[in-house]
């Protein structure tokens, strides 16, 4: 009993430091996107800024790591941690609160996921299957040529190629996100909207080099178009 006890609080743990590291993130993420530490200023030492924050050290370096990931901040040996690019407000302004963390996860997460569906898809994919994809395409061509957000039409794609790889757990395993995923797509998309249209043509090319790859069989390059695109929008999110 005390064993199962004792495992039970060790799997819980990480879950509420992680939690916890999310809010974090998203506190000094706020601070960069108002200038309080402005494209190149050093952040406080991790000894002024966890007691800023009002939490651990181990649960700041957390939130720091994931800032260095998505290219917010950038770590300088011997020197600390200085601001490498200020998001724009409308981020926050786009995200629900406390969703960015997840958003940022969630892209992580189907990077994995549907990589190696499209490189299923290039494999198995019918000619129904490139129909389905290639109409997809064409309602997003129609989308950034007026203006429109495309989300539903993204989403189509992206269903497309999953379900193009004959298999249903990569389905299932979107859908299981579903919610995240389309949350995700909406801050980008409308992200892209404030943007000069290059950039909504640029998100599409993407998609059709993708569309491309599993027309043509071509697996490793499925998955690396789709692993690329995904990675892509991870990153537009903090393009400043």
């Amino acid at each position: 009993m005390k064993s199962q006890l004792s495992a039970s609080v060790a799997t819980e743990k990480p879950v509420r430091d992680r939690t916890l590291s999310d809010s974090v993130y998203e506190r000094i993420l706020a601070m960069i996107v108002s200038g309080e530490f402005p494209v190149g200023s050093k952040l406080p030492t991790e000894h002024v800024l966890s007691g800023q924050l009002e939490v651990s050290r181990p649960v700041l370096r957390q939130a720091l790591t994931q800032l260095r990931e998505d290219g917010v901040i950038v770590s300088r040996q011997g020197s600390g941690s200085f601001v490498q690019q200020r998001p724009e407000v409308a981020v926050l302004d786009f995200a629900p609160i406390g969703s960015i963390a997840d958003i940022q996860r969630t892209f992580e997460f189907r990077a994995g996921i549907e990589g190696e569906a499209a490189y299923l898809a290039a494999q198995r994919r019918t000619e129904n299957d490139v129909k389905r994809l290639y109409n997809a395409l064409v309602e997003l061509d129609r989308c950034v040529k007026e203006g429109e957000l495309g989300v539903n039409a993204d989403e189509a794609f992206h269903s497309a190629v999953c379900a193009a790889s004959d298999n249903q757990y990569f389905l299932a395993a979107r859908n299981s996100i579903k919610t995240n995923i389309l949350t995700g797509m909406n801050l980008t998309r409308n992200l892209s909207l404030t943007k000069p249209q290059e950039r909504l043509e640029l998100v599409q090319k993407e998609h059709y080099e993708i569309y491309y790859a599993i027309e043509k069989r071509d697996q490793d390059g499925a998955r690396d178009a789709m692993r690329a695109h995904v990675e892509n929008a991870r990153k537009r999110v903090f393009e400043g």
